[in-house]
């Protein structure tokens, strides 16, 4: 019987053979009887096409989202690509890959944050931008297996410019001092001092810092880039990390001696209030990152050297802070020099000589 219906779940089941001989019984995912036959007959026939005449069998997104996946395993950014592929399945879950189309893509895309299952603040620019560019590279995959003949033409939307936002070393003494909480600035004083993220300096444990040596270490499981690097430690971070490791158990950086629980996130009541305080608008726990890289700059460290210091992994994100330090290219101006102090400028022009 080409299609028979199970008895217990009610959904009907196919049995067919290629024309080949091979056979194929697969569920037809529904209970009514039409829909399961019309199933059935289309299957027969793009197999017999796909023998006949040579045509490519369409493969759903579930096959392409697997092998896409098992390409990406070992990547830094595979949990991203998880997660997005896990959305887009939602959207396009049985769509034979062939199908989608740039208008398909576009309408599913993300608007909103979603967290417990409500819709919170508007997808950024740079975010919706991810999700396209990780089904980009998963169809673009597919041509290349000739799953499918062409690349939809996606778009790129809008991304602002990269913040840079710092404060002078006045202010931002003014900021720590506000704190109320004692190791809010103590962690804030660490931040400045060193420019660690702040899920690296919340999860520094006492075996990844080296008194002696003043120096600290950020794994690779640690570091955004994935990419493990030594922090100097100068006399500010040193005097807070000393200190608190004489009580340090598992963290160096616990909200009490008491608690031994990572710190997932700051007081932000106690940083915004500090942030009044002191006066400071439009500023957040990721800027002492950038007063720290902005301090560095505008003191003469090149720019390769911070890069290696705050851990960026390419020089373009470094570039950012380029434009505090203007010195550091008035230094090598005067090697091109011809006019002045020459014998060539004394000379006087026609319209010299005429007035």
């Amino acid at each position: 019987m080409p299609i028979r219906k199970d008895k217990q779940s009610g959904v009907w089941h196919l049995d067919i053979r290629t024309p080949g001989g091979q056979r194929i019984r697969r569920s037809t995912e529904t209970t009514e009887r039409k829909a399961a036959q019309e199933y059935h007959d289309r299957l027969k026939a793009d197999l017999w096409r796909q023998d006949k005449l040579g045509d490519v069998p369409d493969r759903t997104f579930e096959e392409a989202a697997v092998r896409f996946l098992r390409e990406c395993e070992g990547l830094r950014d595979y949990a991203t690509k998880l997660r997005h592929v896990a959305y887009w399945r939602e959207k396009f879950s049985g769509r034979p890959v062939r199908s989608l189309t740039a208008d398909d893509i576009i309408d599913a895309l993300p608007t909103h944050q979603i967290v417990n299952e409500k819709r919170t603040r508007a997808l950024t620019g740079a975010t919706r931008n991810r999700y396209i560019a990780t089904i980009r590279r998963m169809l673009n995959l597919c041509e290349a297996w000739e799953w499918i003949d062409r690349v939809p033409r996606l778009p790129h939307y809008h991304e602002p410019d990269v913040r840079v936002r710092w404060e002078p070393p006045e202010v931002i003494t003014a900021l720590i001092r506000a704190l109320q909480l004692s190791w809010m600035r103590d962690a804030a004083i660490v931040a400045v001092a060193t420019g660690m993220r702040e899920g690296e300096l919340f999860g520094l444990t006492p075996a990844q810092v080296d008194l002696a040596q003043r120096n600290a270490w950020i794994t690779h499981e640690e570091a955004k880039s994935k990419r493990a690097r030594a922090v100097p430690l100068n006399d500010d971070a040193m005097e807070i990390i000393a200190r608190r490791m004489k009580t340090a158990r598992r963290l160096v950086f616990t909200r009490g001696e008491a608690l031994d629980a990572r710190v997932r996130q700051i007081d932000k009541r106690d940083f915004g209030r500090a942030c009044e305080s002191a006066g400071i608008e439009d500023f957040r726990w990721h800027d002492l990152r950038h007063t720290w890289a902005s301090w560095h700059v505008q003191h003469g460290t090149p720019l390769m050297v911070l890069k290696e210091l705050g851990g960026w992994e390419t020089i373009e994100m470094v570039q950012k802070y380029a434009h505090l330090a203007p010195s550091h290219l008035a230094d090598h101006a005067g090697a091109v020099k011809f006019w002045s102090g020459t014998e060539a400028q004394k000379e006087k022009t026609p319209l010299e000589e005429v007035a």
